[in-house]
């Protein structure tokens, strides 16, 4: 892995698999299971996309709010890839693979 924030947070993450519950959020999401660390994932992104809306519709403080409801979003993207085991490599794979094409697909799209 690089030294990117995200990678360290990553690797933080995967150390807070052997943490007590009791004293550790993240180990206490990854006790509560998949379902609930996919929750908590899908309400930041919710939130983020509020805030998103708010910056449009000309809101000054919403920027501050975007990006702290952004950070949260990541960093329950990557307690979730902790939880399933997907090294965030793999998406920056795909992310680097992307890179540089450009156009809208034609036809179904396959994830």
């Amino acid at each position: 892995m690089t030294n990117h924030i995200l990678d360290r947070l990553y690797d933080i993450l995967q150390e807070r698999k052997n943490a007590d519950p009791d004293s550790s959020y993240v180990a206490k999401l990854y006790q509560d299971g998949t379902g609930k660390c996919a929750q908590k994932f899908g309400e930041e992104a919710v939130e983020t996309v509020i805030e998103a809306m708010k910056i449009e519709s000309g809101d000054k403080l919403a920027r501050a709010a975007f990006s702290e409801e952004a950070a949260d979003a990541v960093f329950h993207l990557l307690v979730l890839c902790a939880k399933l085991e997907i090294e965030p490599d793999l998406i920056w794979a795909v992310l680097e693979k992307r890179f540089g094409q450009t156009g809208i697909r034609s036809g179904p799209v396959h994830h």
